[in-house]
């Protein structure tokens, strides 16, 4: 009964943290770029009471032997990089990738971060940053006394100056792909940085050949968390937190009884 105590308190503490799970995603619903996260557990050790083909006898073995196992505990929660829906703002500003690929942005510290969010802006010097005020990377300037300007497919930023009919390329925007994209450590902010476990970005442009997505100008990528999805996952859990509170009050209740047998 003491297994069943702590294997049951070990199902509620997983089940608890795959709720705060969906919780994240729930509230993130409407976040620019925001990829949700599923909660994945492990079983724990099992005590062997009889080892699965020990010796029955001289001449036979134990078919499957008897092992209790102690219980679960969660050992990550995956970030899932599937295509969110497109959003149209008009914005030239605003950019979606269609595909693999991930912005840089240059941190004040000087680290490189990367995001999905692609709702960028202009500061007051006329170079594009992201809504913290954190410079794209490779930097892009536009002229402040630009008329218009545009993001092609391939990342090539261009504008129009008063008086002049042909435009002129502030730069081009550069992608940066990962061997394992779900090991990037989340830092807020809808940036990732990169760890042993993402291996290091490769750098390309956009629609190159080394499988960088293209851009699409005009449209954010919006959360790929699916409300009714979360919503199912939610009832299955708390389901699961249900089913292992009756299996403590079961042990309980046979302490109890046990306690009682001397009375």
């Amino acid at each position: 009964m003491i297994r069943a105590l702590f294997s049951a308190a070990s199902g509620m503490n997983a089940q608890q943290l795959n709720v705060e799970n969906i919780a994240n995603n729930i509230a993130n619903a409407n976040t620019t770029g925001f990829k949700s996260r599923r909660a994945q557990f492990q079983d724990l050790l099992y005590q062997n009471m009889i080892q699965p083909g020990a010796a029955a006898s001289q001449q036979t073995i134990v078919p499957t032997g008897l092992q209790m196992g102690l219980g679960t505990r969660a050992v990550s929660n995956e970030v899932i990089f599937t295509q969110g829906d497109f959003s149209q703002t008009d914005n030239p500003l605003d950019m979606v990738i269609q595909g693999n690929g991930f912005f840089q942005i240059q941190q004040t510290s000087g680290t490189l971060a990367y995001t999905k969010a692609g709702n960028f802006h202009l500061n007051n010097t006329g170079q594009v940053v992201d809504p913290n005020g954190n410079l794209l990377s490779p930097p892009i300037t536009i002229p402040t006394n630009a008329l218009t300007m545009s993001i092609g497919a391939d990342g090539t930023v261009s504008y129009t100056l008063p008086g002049q009919t042909s435009a002129q390329q502030a730069g081009q925007i550069q992608l940066a792909t990962f061997a394992n994209p779900s090991g990037l450590n989340s830092i807020g902010n809808s940036l990732f940085q990169q760890t042993d476990a993402s291996g290091d970005p490769v750098v390309g442009t956009p629609g190159g050949q080394d499988g960088v997505g293209t851009l699409l100008e005009g449209y954010v990528e919006q959360s790929n968390v699916s409300i009714v999805q979360e919503f199912v996952n939610l009832i299955v859990s708390q389901r699961a937190y249900e089913a292992n509170s009756k299996v403590v009050k079961a042990a309980d209740d046979m302490y109890q009884q046990v306690n009682n047998l001397k009375q």
